[in-house]
């Protein structure tokens, strides 16, 4: 328990929970797009079992991250995740009626949330163990502390969301350009990426655009077809 003592475990700590204050802003989207068709009750363990069970997978990805990344194909495979799981939260598709559903719903977002942020969490846990250095207490204490930060932001999201559905599509939107993002992030694709910057906003865009299109799309159709 010496670290404890120690001035640089207490910088580690801050600068740990200070980076997953700045890397958790589209993971608390995430998190409130696939609760929000949840009952209160059901949103709020939603919340809470996948905010807890994305920190300890997210745990896990950082004593592996920099080896994951040198996998070609791995961050391709990853994007077109995203922009599924952004696709499925703005048409609906995670919504179902009647109590036996409902915690159907509730499995369905969790695993939602798991997916979307080991997908996410690829790039930032490379932050994280940095700071981290091989301490695993340091590591493990810091992503611990983030987990009420990540719950308080998407219970606001929620609420957000429900005041101003915009939020819903530009969230969505997000997920799209993150998933955009990190195709083009691939190790297959990095030394393009490099000699032509330009492709790593044109496919954030792509991304972005096409969730919201199809999705859109989707929308409209089911609107059309239960009319």
């Amino acid at each position: 328990m010496e670290f404890l003592n120690s001035a640089d475990f207490w910088i580690g700590l801050v600068k740990i929970v200070w980076i997953n204050i700045i890397l958790s802003g589209d993971n608390a989207v995430v998190i409130a797009l696939a609760a929000r068709s949840l009952p209160p009750a059901q949103q709020k363990k939603a919340i809470m079992f996948g905010s807890g069970a994305a920190v300890v997978l997210r745990i896990v990805l950082t004593i592996v991250a920099a080896k994951l990344l040198e996998l070609s194909f791995l961050q391709v495979i990853g994007g077109v995740l995203l922009l599924w799981i952004g696709y499925q939260l703005l048409s609906g598709g995670e919504d179902e009626e009647g109590e036996a559903k409902g915690h159907g719903s509730m499995v369905a977002a969790i695993r939602t949330i798991l997916i979307a942020d080991l997908v996410m969490s690829l790039d930032n846990v490379i932050a994280v163990a940095a700071t981290a250095q091989g301490n695993m207490v340091l590591l493990v204490l810091g992503l611990a502390i983030s987990i009420p930060l990540v719950i308080f932001g998407s219970t606001l999201m929620i609420k957000l969301m429900e005041r101003f559905p915009v939020i819903i599509t530009l969230g969505a939107a997000l997920i799209g350009w993150v998933g955009g993002e990190t195709i083009v992030n691939d190790n297959l694709l990095h030394g393009y990426t490099l000699a032509h910057p330009w492709l790593h906003y044109a496919a954030a865009a792509a991304g972005a655009l096409l969730v919201v299109a199809v999705g859109k799309w989707m929308q409209t159709r089911q609107s059309h077809a239960s009319a």
